[in-house]
């Protein structure tokens, strides 16, 4: 799995029902899976879908975008939404389904405010590309670009607690020292655990 599912994992109660919107091929589920967690994800994509059916996931399609209007209020433990963020076109929506539907959301993230990504746009004049995030701008699927400063005045806003907020380095794993002290800046990724 990638690293920064890892920490995702690591965040989810042995037990928990879970719900992960974008689930891609769905690899974190199946690792939850193995852990002993009822998961579900939803997947927009027919290749996603198909690798999630190949690994025995359960898995609806459909656009997150759109509402969780299917699933009832508190149906999951935790509601999961890894690097999925910069990819829907209403996010502050999706953050409030989440909280409905789900009693703690993890949400990762790739961080636009990284220094390097400033400094590639600064020095090249030209759309930045980093390993968190990997696409020239013409083939990019993120949408919207959110800062650590951005995210959090959006969780305010939406009555989220911050209870966790693991910054990542560009490979995708945790990363302290420094960056706690200056995270917009210094981290390239970022994992939240909320609350409501």
């Amino acid at each position: 799995m990638r690293p920064d599912l890892d920490v995702i994992a690591s965040l989810v109660p042995p037990g928990a029902r879970v719900l992960d919107l974008g689930c891609g091929d769905g690899a974190l589920l199946e690792e939850l899976m193995r852990r002993g967690n009822d998961v579900l994800g939803v997947e927009i994509s027919d290749d996603g879908v198909m690798a999630c059916m190949g690994r025995g996931v359960p898995v609806l399609q459909d656009d997150i975008d759109q509402g969780l209007d299917d699933l009832a209020d508190d149906a999951f433990d935790v509601v999961v939404m890894s690097l999925t963020l910069q990819a829907v076109h209403r996010p502050a929506l999706v953050l409030r389904e989440m909280a409905r539907v789900g009693r703690r959301s993890i949400v990762s993230f790739p961080n636009f405010g990284h220094w390097r990504l400033r400094a590639q746009l600064a020095a090249k004049g030209r759309m930045p590309v980093s390993p968190l995030l990997p696409y020239a701008w013409h083939e990019t699927p993120n949408i919207r670009l959110c800062s650590i400063t951005d995210f959090e005045a959006l969780a305010r806003a939406e009555g989220l607690r911050v209870e966790q907020r693991i910054l990542l380095d560009e490979g995708g794993s945790p990363v302290g020292g420094l960056a706690e002290r200056s995270p917009n800046l210094l981290a390239a990724g970022v994992v939240y655990l909320l609350g409501r």
